[in-house]
């Protein structure tokens, strides 16, 4: 994607797209450069948004005003800008949490991650209710690369208080099937759920068209 505004046609820039188009049609990064407006001297919008949305990946709705704010060009009034906008949608999509009942119950929270160049693994931590407490990213890169480690997977979870957690990858490209590293982290994590007391309930693997889910092939017990 084209960094610097003046290089992107007037008609596909994330505002006059967003008015075309709806906002359904814009990236995460387009979403962001559209609420920050403007970049800076040293760095365009377009820059500025996509390392912002790394960081709104990592944290989810632990973001800060101070995570925001560490970087050039992000004052007060952005950074308020942007956590009031996830507050809002936040409390209008799952005023009372998100319940999950069956695996494709989680796709609308972690479909945006299936447009990724590269394989995002995520935790989504459950409460005792089957709500969804948070979604966060893990680690980026090929899952057999990754440091998808149980240590880096239940830190936060831990935190959540969380009674459960589903795992979720996206496949940039080729089959939902999974990889003998799929498998293997899969297992990797089930046993230590079963050590702490925080049962895997489901690994969903997703592209743009589908999804692939563990528990759903009799590869994971249900949560009772």
């Amino acid at each position: 994607m084209k960094k610097l505004m003046s290089e992107i046609p007037e008609h596909e820039r994330p505002r006059e797209k967003l008015l075309a188009k709806g906002a359904q049609a814009l990236s995460d990064q387009e979403l962001i450069a559209v609420l920050l407006g403007k970049g800076t001297r040293q760095m365009g919008v377009m820059t500025l948004a996509e390392k912002i949305s790394k960081v709104v990946d990592e944290k989810g709705l632990d973001l800060t005003a101070v995570d925001l704010m560490s970087f050039r060009g992000v004052g007060e009034a952005k950074a308020v800008l942007i956590l009031a906008a996830i507050e809002f949608v936040r409390r209008r999509i799952k005023p009372d949490g998100l319940k999950i009942e069956i695996p494709a119950d989680v796709l609308p929270l972690i479909r945006h991650f299936a447009d990724r160049k590269q394989e995002h693994f995520l935790s989504i931590s459950i409460n005792g209710a089957n709500e969804v407490i948070n979604v966060r990213v893990v680690s980026i890169g090929l899952i057999d690369r990754s440091h998808a480690h149980p240590r880096e997977v239940f830190a936060d979870v831990l935190s959540d208080r969380a009674s459960g957690i589903i795992l979720a990858h996206n496949h940039p490209a080729g089959s939902l099937e999974p990889s003998p590293a799929d498998v293997q982290i899969t297992q990797q994590i089930k046993q230590a759920g079963e050590i702490i007391g925080i049962p895997l309930l489901d690994h969903i693997i997703f592209n743009r068209t589908g999804y692939y889910s563990f528990q759903e092939e009799g590869l994971i017990w249900s949560k009772e």
